[in-house]
């Protein structure tokens, strides 16, 4: 059962007219191709675990909750503040919760989609009551600031959700994630990845990206996923309340909205406000489609994320 959202994003606002006096590029060109108009990049100071602690405190503040209730925290991410030890840990240290588990996942843009699918494991099988799993990324240390193809497409940002486990019933019914479906297949690396790494190149590297493989492989992967999550709950698109897809690209999102028979209506899209996040995007969606109402209790809400690897996947939850 999701019993809280909350998310977090840096003060420091970057603006599509601001990027375009650092590369050749414009307001008008960012917006056509992809649907940004801003992004927001993270201080110096703020790590990844800086901004997942702020993510997880508005997520147990909306549930109610305090950090001793938490017994698992999840962090999915691609920017960890070190190589070790985990983030989560560090989140862990940060809220004062001293008992429980606490781990990283990195699933690259669908880390949040994984990491959710993860928690519902620990929680079914009675071994863990209340998680945190949390999105956190500060993409923009990645980025090469000279490339106007990936740097415009990427921001900073956390987003969190509290998860209990409900004892009896159908999540279906009575509320809480009711399937997930993962996919990953390693031949497409050269098409969205990082060119460095401690083991390879003993470096952070720049994020590369074959855009237009990315897009054509985002619409068609995502599409299997989805199918099998309305197979297995036998319900069509029809029955959805919410779509909450990665917020990558508003290009993908709406073609991948029509490609599955989804109202528009019915899409959360907030990539506008800060760009793609990767593994963050999908709870500040949820964060923003919570606090303006959008999402209600016992609405079905349908996620889904495409990242680097390439992997993919989809959640249904019963809100």
């Amino acid at each position: 059962m999701v019993r809280g959202v909350g998310a977090y994003l840096p003060e420091r606002r970057m603006t599509n007219a601001e990027l375009a006096t650092l590369v050749d590029t414009s307001d008008e060109w960012i917006v056509q191709r992809t649907g940004i108009t801003q992004r927001f990049i993270a201080a110096p100071e703020e790590t990844t675990s800086v901004l997942a602690t702020r993510a997880a405190m508005a997520a147990l503040s909306t549930a109610n909750m305090t950090a001793a209730d938490i017994d698992l925290v999840i962090v999915a991410t691609s920017t960890p503040d070190y190589t070790f030890p985990a983030t989560a840990t560090q989140v862990q240290a940060a809220l004062g919760i001293h008992h429980g588990v606490a781990f990283d996942l990195q699933a690259v843009c669908s880390g949040f989609v994984f990491a959710i699918a993860t928690a519902e494991k620990f929680l079914s099988s009675g071994s863990h009551r209340r998680a945190l799993v949390i999105g956190a990324e500060t993409f923009s240390r990645l980025l090469d600031w000279t490339d106007r193809t990936t740097c415009v497409l990427f921001g900073d940002g956390a987003g969190a959700v509290v998860l209990e486990a409900e004892d009896g019933g159908s999540a279906f019914e009575m509320g809480g994630i009711v399937s997930t479906h993962l996919r990953s297949d390693g031949r497409h690396r050269e098409k969205l990845y990082v060119d460095g790494g401690p083991s390879a190149t003993k470096s952070v590297g720049h994020l590369r990206m074959e855009g237009r493989e990315v897009f054509r492989h985002a619409v068609g992967m995502v599409d299997g996923v989805v199918r099998d999550a309305f197979a297995l709950a036998n319900i069509t698109a029809a029955d959805l309340d919410w779509f909450v897809p990665h917020q990558a690209n508003r290009r993908i999102i709406d073609s991948s909205a029509v490609r599955l028979g989804i109202d528009a209506g019915k899409v959360v899209t907030t990539v506008q406000i800060h760009a793609n996040t990767s593994a963050a995007s999908i709870p500040l969606a949820l964060s923003v489609a919570c606090a303006d109402g959008r999402i209600k209790k016992n609405d079905l809400v349908l996620l889904e994320a495409m990242g680097g690897g390439f992997t993919w996947g989809s959640a249904l939850i019963r809100w």
